[in-house]
């Protein structure tokens, strides 16, 4: 199944709209490597490229940048609680790429460039109860990074991942759960408005353990996050969540894939946007397999998008592929609209003011997510990120 939704309409999994997609088989099988040699530079009118301006990732994707990264670009700083081992190794350490290779050009040319690696550990059987929080500070030009979280077996830990300043980034980063741990990441890019990042993440969910990402996006000129998810023993969850708020001209766009070649595992994914002023532009893909071997997989999967002035664009692609009939469910949902009059006009009778009222539809959009963070300080930072997103366009 493949979807297109354009603005006002909404899909439920049983339409196609915009023509045939390439199955997710496809992308699958095309080569996972560490060689940026592996992977062709992309000309745009490739499935996985066909929405990103090539001409904004400022030579992220064809080799150029590399010329002029220095190391210097961004300023990691990792805060962790005690018990937690925070590490910077080379690219030589054996447990990087545990998670999973680079599936495209720019991740490939990230592992290829990156100096030095991040690694955070967890030891087992530890419950953590403050967030690992690791502040990503970009301070000009370009640079490559990687990041490898580790969480023992049984474990639980929540990790903070913020990233502001301004920057030309090419990152991946690994999440590895051991069997029975519980990871929550909240990724927040709160980039300055000329920044461009771009970075895979991907999740290795081991025997029965659950694994949420946050993701945030608000900042960036262009923003292109990647994330995976694959199964190493039955029983485990993956939930994914994301919130972004597109603005002029920026370009920001979440590719998703969940792998189910396991049996008995779980995903749900819940991204929702808002988008306002001149080109700017969201994109949405929601990649999910169901191998044959994943017999009993449960998953679902929405996009919800909002609309608040003209000169806008959405780009919502859910695509589901089963290859067994042994599942408990799969799913998936995507619609693009306007801003709800109904709504507003409901409020305003009860003696609301208009802007006000505004800024209740919108933050009761986001509520669900907002509350998934479980974190007061974040989630009372992006509420009012929120409130000055609405206020600029009012303004």
């Amino acid at each position: 199944m493949a979807d297109n939704t354009p603005a006002g309409s909404t899909t439920d999994g049983a339409i196609q709209v915009g023509g045939p997609r390439q199955p997710i088989d496809a992308r699958v099988s095309a080569p996972a490597s560490y060689d940026v040699a592996d992977f062709p530079v992309p000309h745009g009118r490739e499935e996985e490229w066909r929405f990103t301006p090539l001409e904004r990732l400022r030579g992220l994707h064809d080799g150029s940048a590399a010329e002029k990264a220095d190391g210097a670009g961004v300023k990691v700083e990792v805060t962790a609680p005690e018990g937690v081992t925070v590490e910077t190794v080379g690219r030589d350490d054996s447990r990087l790429g545990k998670a999973g290779k680079p599936v495209d050009r720019v991740a490939a040319q990230a592992f290829s460039s990156f100096e030095k690696a991040t690694v955070v550990s967890i030891p087992k059987d530890t419950r953590l109860t403050e967030p690992v929080r690791v502040a990503v500070h970009g301070e000009g030009g370009v640079s490559f990074a990687h990041a490898l979280v580790e969480i023992g077996a049984f474990s639980e830990a929540v990790v903070v991942i913020d990233h502001t300043g301004d920057a030309t980034l090419a990152a991946n980063i690994e999440y590895v759960l051991g069997d029975g741990a519980k990871l929550t990441v909240v990724s927040v890019q709160d980039w300055a408005d000329t920044a461009v990042h771009a970075a895979q993440q991907t999740a290795l969910v081991g025997r029965d353990a659950s694994f949420k990402s946050v993701i945030v996006t608000f900042g960036g000129d262009l923003v292109r996050l990647h994330p995976r998810v694959v199964y190493g023993g039955p029983g485990g969850e993956a939930e994914l969540f994301g919130l972004y708020f597109t603005d002029n001209g920026q370009h920001q766009e979440h590719r998703l894939f969940v792998d189910h070649d396991t049996p008995h595992c779980r995903s749900n994914v819940v991204f929702k946007g808002a988008l306002q002023g001149k080109d700017a532009h969201a994109v949405w893909i929601g990649d999910v397999l169901i191998r044959a071997a994943a017999e009993g997989t449960d998953t679902y999967e929405l996009n919800r998008n909002l609309v608040l002035t003209d000169g806008a664009r959405v780009d919502s692609v859910p695509n589901l592929e089963i290859e067994t009939g042994e599942i408990v469910g799969a799913g998936h949902a995507s619609a693009t609209g306007r801003f709800d009059d109904e709504q507003l006009f409901y409020l305003m009778a009860r003696g609301i003011p208009a802007d006000e009222a505004r800024r209740l539809v919108v933050r009761g959009f986001f509520a669900e997510l907002v509350q998934q963070i479980g974190i007061p300080d974040v989630e009372e930072r992006l509420i009012d990120k929120i409130e000055a997103e609405l206020k600029a366009s009012v303004a």
